[in-house]
């Protein structure tokens, strides 16, 4: 039996570590308290996030502080066209002084790596990440490298411009935890961006308010909130709706979707949920952490149809229509 009681007073205590971590964050990032919960989310879940959003957003700060406020190493890769795969995770060199090959690690070595417009590069470099985003390791040659621990990608891509860019794999794109997207702030955070920015050195005000022992720590935590049969019923419900929306009274769907949702989004899903209900301050899942985190989860796992495409249909259309139609437990 699970204690429930015992959980939400073990979650109250950790909450202020994420509380720390917000308060440091908005420091410098304004206007954008959707995206940062959501980060937050994915890296307590232990994921990956594509965040997808037009210039000057505020993305790639985001991530760069992120790293500064949990004291984890960071790297920045910048993808472009003539981008190879040895110069992410690095390749066998020569020496030509002894006569033997030594490895000489890429800067996917680090905690927190920043894939800057992944969309720039071709496939086989986006494929180089996938033995890292998925297994946490590396092999190079004969040898096969453990990453950090925690080892979070976090990428960049613009949504408008396709000139000189390549979709992602669907192989790739099902590895990131979320889809996260980034819209415009109001005139008021704004405002308040322009006067941040009369300083500086703002992004100096940034102090390290937490270590990689202290999210491994939350990592574990988010593991043990409670989610009831019931929910994982509902889970299974609205990514099986994906795949079989007539089983589910939504044949006008059935058209619109290609291919549904993989089993990896019934566990992201139930692993975001949890770790939305840690940052609440629950120690466990309710339908609402599951409603709330579906879009997210969901939205870069379904593949459409032309005839969807051309009646502007989105993804987030279908998965509000599933989520309207499931049956809340």
């Amino acid at each position: 039996m699970v204690n429930i009681e015992e959980l939400n007073n073990k979650i109250a205590g950790e909450a202020t570590l994420v509380v720390n971590i917000k308060q440091e964050l908005k420091k410098v990032i304004i206007g954008q308290e959707d995206m940062l919960e959501k980060i937050l989310i994915s890296l307590i879940s232990g994921g990956h996030v594509l965040l997808e959003g037009l210039p000057g957003l505020a993305k790639t700060l985001t991530i760069k502080t992120l790293a500064k406020v949990i004291s984890c190493s960071f790297k920045r890769i910048q993808f472009t066209p003539d981008l190879l795969p040895a110069d992410i995770v690095g390749t066998m060199i020569y020496n030509q002084q002894n006569g033997n090959y030594f490895t000489k690690k890429g800067p996917l070595f680090a905690n927190i790596i920043l894939a800057d417009e992944i969309n720039r590069s071709p496939a086989k470099v986006q494929s180089a990440l996938l033995e890292a985003m998925q297994e946490k390791q590396v092999t190079i040659g004969d040898e096969t490298f453990i990453l950090p621990d925690p080892f979070f990608v976090l990428a960049t891509q613009n949504p408008i411009e396709q000139e000189g860019t390549y979709p992602l794999p669907e192989a790739q794109i099902d590895r990131f935890m979320m889809k996260i997207k980034v819209g415009y702030p109001d005139k008021k955070h704004e405002k308040d961006i322009l006067n941040l920015t009369e300083n500086v050195n703002y992004e100096n005000n940034i102090n390290a308010v937490l270590n990689m022992e202290a999210i491994q720590r939350l990592q574990q935590i988010a593991r043990d909130v409670y989610i009831d049969d019931k929910l994982k019923n509902y889970i299974v419900d609205i990514v099986y709706a994906s795949r079989r929306p007539e089983d589910y009274g939504l044949g006008k769907l059935k058209s619109y979707l290609e291919y549904g949702a993989s089993p990896r989004a019934s566990i992201c899903l139930m692993k975001v949920a949890k770790s939305y209900a840690l940052l609440q301050q629950r120690g466990y899942v309710i339908p609402d952490d599951i409603k709330y985190m579906a879009a997210d989860v969901l939205r870069h796992r379904l593949i459409l149809t032309y005839e969807a495409e051309a009646e502007n249909v989105s993804t987030d259309n279908v998965i509000e229509s599933i989520i309207g139609q499931i049956e809340v437990p």
